[in-house]
């Protein structure tokens, strides 16, 4: 991403921070690593465009959402750089995540699901157990708790 220089005012860094809630010291990291582009004013201080309150928060939330700065930064790339983004910029970027966030969901509920009964249950060796695991079969799936990951055991009989 190339530094724009334009001519109206901008937004300051400490600007930026006070409406996204990032940390100034973060902006500038975002700013190292390409994700946003500040401009100088004429003193040479960082000046920011309004449309990078919705870039630095969007890269808040994929980063709380497990995000890398690398994928985010492969996202951010698809975004036009000579224009403020449309709702249509964002949505076609939001497509990029769906599937992994959606893989995700489905992850973190069949967790909830199944997590809750074997704590409930408290012995995790009885039959009726969701991760009742005779000879330790399971293990050839992978380490871990392969049933709450997603095995089942029809997979292994």
């Amino acid at each position: 991403m190339q530094n724009r220089q334009i001519t109206n005012r901008g937004l300051s860094i400490g600007q930026i921070s006070d409406r996204t809630g990032l940390a100034p010291s973060a902006i500038r990291y975002y700013e190292d690593e390409s994700l946003v582009a500040p401009f100088r004013n004429a003193g040479g201080q960082r000046r920011y465009e309004r449309a990078d309150i919705r870039r630095l928060s969007f890269i808040m939330i994929a980063q709380q959402l497990g995000f890398s700065i690398k994928q985010i930064k492969a996202a951010l790339a698809s975004l036009p750089d000579n224009r403020t983004p449309t709702k249509a910029d964002w949505t076609r970027l939001s497509k990029q995540f769906r599937d992994d966030l959606e893989a995700r969901i489905a992850q973190m509920e069949a967790l909830r699901d199944k997590l809750d009964g074997c704590i409930g249950c408290g012995c995790l060796s009885l039959k009726a157990c969701k991760l009742y695991n005779p000879q330790d079969r399971i293990k050839t799936k992978g380490h871990g708790p392969r049933y709450l990951m997603g095995n089942s055991i029809e997979e292994i009989m």
